[in-house]
């Protein structure tokens, strides 16, 4: 380009920027409308990425939380050499494996490495202060620091009262007062029966929940990390950080020791696969924008066809009218991005907080900015702007210059090739979602997605057109919006094309959640009958365990109609360290096996093999190995029929064992192997067995005691079965283990017939979230047409229309974008779930082993949503319109 050429372009940007100023202050209300759609996305970004940049601390800032007021940090982890960065933030060996210290140091033993005149402090973390509120242990962490001694002292703020110093006093956070509903100079007690006194209350920086500070006289055999604080006499010397290193230990410094690596802990750089999905669904969001924003742009066009006209007759070409509507796209985003990086720096320092407080739970580093984050937010709402002003800048570059000047629509038709591309796009996103569906690539499926919802955006102004053209069959009102629609293509097609992509978003996402539901709700599979719990110890067995009626008694308090019986597990018989080294298991035949193994190329046979074909699924909730027992837990075990039950029982006083799996028995008998996992080859032994073919569909075998005996196995206690009649709830379990906790600590594990988790808040948010970009989109673009229609409602009005034909036809025109874009949307998010569950179900279907398919589940709750939205859409657009009908001067 020559510089007379350059200079003229610039000129050019220059003349349409000082116009695009001049409108945005004359077009008020339209400036306000695009500068908040613009800066509500930048305000959520920038303050993320304010509070980002606040929160991830600096070296500096890190290392001040953990030396206080002391020269270095010493952590004697290791009884082998070390070698560590610069900074002493990592260590490692220096050969082989880490060998962890077995206690301990003592200040001594600490003292000793350092040299003469060096003071110590030591800090002890990761404690646990284990107390009960109301009926429920609680466990919270605690920590041991001398808060008087100059060294410690900047670790933590004492924000009331004073730190502790006697042996029976703590001091607690904030969150931890108001969790023990207590009081300073009140007491608090542990569960193993000490009393502490509560005399302050203090705030750790890196770590505002719960906390619970111990003095420094803490005993030794207290478990915890230890870290000593270090006053030494002089500078660091590098030779002394070596001497410690070889002796284990790590050291902790202000400043970057010579010669040593440094590793950078900054912002962690997403792979390929996580760039792609951010990049994606980034773009789907700057999409979203320009949609929103396109209608403003459109009308604005509209409206200044005549200056647009006037420029063109004086000289101006076709660049230089789409320069003066790019224009507006640069200032008004420019603006947007302005007001919106303003707003969120200021709410990210106001809301310091309340992100520390519930968001983080510890106190963020200094004020500071994310400048380059900040600067890439601020240039794509630039882009978002210039994006949403391209198509009304190219229809304003082709426009009849004699019908600008007369103030006539123009009625050219959107060009065919659009259309054409966009059913492209279409077919080649489907396409490319389905074969990375196929691949499990989350990448090429948001692709594929987005790319299809790009060709339904191009497809979007031709479908207005036809349904304009059939709108001569309705009545007066709906065929007057349908016909604004059709002839303001441009600012009607964007805000379907938002509302469209915003809903096939949310349904896509609805109807993969909800198949992914169904699917784990019938591959769930209780390890007990649903309702019944499993009862625990805690820790090590005790050697004399509770009895079934003490347990029983206490339980019964909770869960009145609870059944207990003692369950146990086989275990190695005689003088073994460990009875758990042995394991009991019944072989199935060799003739029933399956052939074929997951590491063989596997042929189409072998997914009809009956063999290959497991009866059984794996328990998800409530895992139980081979068991011991007389016949009395088998109902809380199985579920089985009485019938059967009694049968079994037989079994067992006979000295079998009973199994639920038919392949294993051959002749009334079935094959018991243990294993023994300390070495040793296995042994088994024939043994009568009696097969429960009714209740609960789980693999399992148990041993009556006669048999466990015979395969020089014992009864090992595990725990307690209670059959109940209903499912406990959350509370009642709590306070079932609170009432057991006298007798023995132990841990409950309750069977359920369904998976716990519920995915119906999410796609509640995901419906809140498409009807609020479908409210917006119908208010945005039925105010715009209200506002370019006056001349319309003016005639209507001279002919003697009802006053009320005015909100009618608000009503119709919220109707068309919301109704329209909704139906778009739910077609495009469904075809979109059918395409990714299809091509997933396949590649389960050629999978080994055979894995069941997906359903295609549809979510009731959303599409209840989308179907409500445009109902409130038309709803409030008819409420918010007045009555009366404009009356204005005609001067063409």
């Amino acid at each position: 380009m020559t510089g007379g050429r350059l200079a003229a372009v610039r000129g050019s940007w220059r003349t349409a920027l000082r116009i695009a100023r001049r409108e945005a202050r004359r077009s008020r209300r339209r400036t306000l409308l695009v500068l908040v759609m613009i800066a509500l996305p930048v305000l959520g970004l920038s303050f993320a990425a304010v509070s980002y940049d606040m929160a991830d601390l600096n070296r500096a800032e890190r290392i001040e939380r953990q030396l206080g007021g002391a020269d270095v940090a010493l952590r004697w982890d290791s009884l082998t050499a070390v070698t560590q960065d610069a900074w002493g933030e990592s260590a490692w060996p220096v050969q082989g494996e880490w060998v962890g210290r077995t206690r301990p140091a003592t200040a001594e033993e600490v003292r000793a490495l350092l040299p003469e005149g060096s003071r110590v402090a030591r800090t002890r973390w990761w404690m646990t202060f284990s107390t009960r509120i109301g009926r429920h242990v609680e466990s919270i962490e605690a920590r041991a620091v001398d808060l008087t001694d100059p060294l410690t002292r900047p670790l933590a703020r004492v924000r009331d009262g004073r730190p502790p110093v006697r042996p029976d006093e703590i001091a607690v956070s904030p969150t931890a007062l108001r969790r023990l509903d207590t009081r300073i100079g009140e007491p608090v007690r542990t569960i193993d029966g000490a009393t502490y006194r509560v005399v302050g209350v203090v705030e750790y920086p890196d770590n505002l929940r719960d906390v619970i500070t111990l003095p420094a006289v803490t005993p030794e055999g207290t478990a915890g990390s230890d870290t000593w604080l270090v006053d030494l006499p002089g500078p660091i010397d590098p030779g002394l950080v070596d001497r410690l290193n070889a002796q284990g230990v790590q050291v902790v410094v202000r400043d970057p020791l010579p010669g040593r690596e440094e590793f950078s802990r900054g912002m962690r750089v997403p792979d390929a696969d996580e760039a792609g999905v951010i990049g994606v669904i980034g773009g789907l969001g700057l999409l979203e924008v320009v949609l929103l924003v396109g209608p403003a742009f459109a009308v604005s066009v509209r409206r200044r066809r005549r200056d647009l006209a006037l420029v063109a007759v004086a000289g101006g070409d076709a660049a230089h009218l789409r320069r003066i509507v790019l224009a507006d796209g640069v200032v008004l985003g420019a603006g947007g991005a302005a007001l919106g990086l303003l707003l969120g720096i200021g709410a990210a320092f106001a809301g310091r907080p309340i992100v520390e407080q519930y968001l983080l739970g510890e106190r963020l580093g200094a004020y500071r900015i994310f400048p380059s984050a900040l600067v890439a937010i601020a240039a794509t709402a630039v882009l978002a702007g210039v994006l949403a002003a391209m198509a009304p800048a190219w229809t304003a570059a082709r426009q009849d210059v004699a019908t600008g000047l007369a103030g006539r629509r123009d009625g050219s038709r959107p060009r065919r090739r659009w259309l054409l591309i966009g059913v492209a796009l279409t077919i080649a996103g489907t396409a490319i979602a389905a074969l990375a569906a196929g691949r499990t690539s989350q990448t090429g499926v948001l692709a594929g997605v987005a790319l299809g919802e790009l060709g339904l955006v191009f497809c979007t102004p031709t479908l207005v057109g036809v349904l304009g053209r059939a709108g001569r069959l309705l009545p007066l009102t709906p065929r007057l919006a349908l016909r604004d629609a059709s002839r303001n293509r441009s600012s009607a097609a964007p805000a379907i094309s938002a509302v469209m992509a915003a809903v096939a978003g949310s349904v896509a996402i609805g109807v993969y959640v909800a198949s992914d539901e169904t699917r784990s709700r019938e591959l769930w599979q209780p390890g007990l009958p649903p309702g019944n719990v499993l009862l625990t110890h805690s820790g090590d067995i005790p050697a004399d365990p509770p009895s079934a009626d003490v347990v029983a008694t206490r339980a019964r308090t909770v869960l009145p109609d609870a059944t207990v019986t003692p369950v146990a597990v086989p275990g190695c018989a005689g003088t073994v360290r460990d009875k758990n080294d042995c394991a009991a298991y019944a072989l199935v035949p060799p003739e029933q096996r399956c052939p074929y193994t997951s590491s063989d190329p596997v042929p189409d046979a072998a997914r009809r093999d009956p063999r290959c074909v497991s009866p059984f699924q794996e328990p998800v909730d409530v895992y139980l190995p081979a068991l011991v027992d007389d016949g009395v837990a088998l109902a809380a075990l199985t579920g089985a029929p009485d019938d059967e039950l009694a049968a079994a029982r037989r079994t067992l006083a006979a000295g079998g064992v009973v199994v639920t799996d038919a392949r294993r028995v051959v002749d009334g008998q079935v094959r018991v192997e243990v294993n023994y996992n300390s070495g040793g080859p296995p042994s088994g032994r024939l043994l009568p067995a009696y097969v429960l073919r009714g209740g609960l569909s789980v693999d399992r075998l148990v041993l009556s005691p006669a048999a466990a005996d015979a395969l020089g196995l014992s009864a090992v206690p595990l725990g307690y079965l209670l059959d109940t009649a209903g499912s406990p709830t959350d509370r009642q379990m709590e306070m079932l283990i609170d009432e057991l906790f006298d007798i023995g600590p132990m841990s409950a594990q309750v069977a359920t017939a369904n998976p716990p988790s519920d995915q119906r808040p999410m796609l509640l948010l995901l419906a809140v979230a498409s009807g609020v970009i479908t409210l917006g989109a119908a208010a945005v673009a039925t105010g715009l047409a209200a506002a370019e229609g006056r001349r319309d409602l003016s005639t209507l009005a001279a002919v003697g229309a009802d006053p009320r034909v005015r909100r009618l036809l608000s009503l119709c025109q919220a109707g068309v974008i919301a109704v329209l874009g909704s139906a778009l949307g739910i077609v495009a998010g469904l075809g979109s779930a059918v395409v990714v569950l299809a091509a997933l179900n396949q590649r389960y279907a050629e999978a080994w082993p055979v894995q069941p398919p997906y359903p295609v589940t549809v979510p009731g709750v959303t599409l209840a949503a989308l179907v409500v939205v445009p109902l409130v859409a038309m709803g409030g657009a008819a409420l918010f319109t007045r009555s009366r009908l404009p009356i204005e001067r005609r001067l063409d």
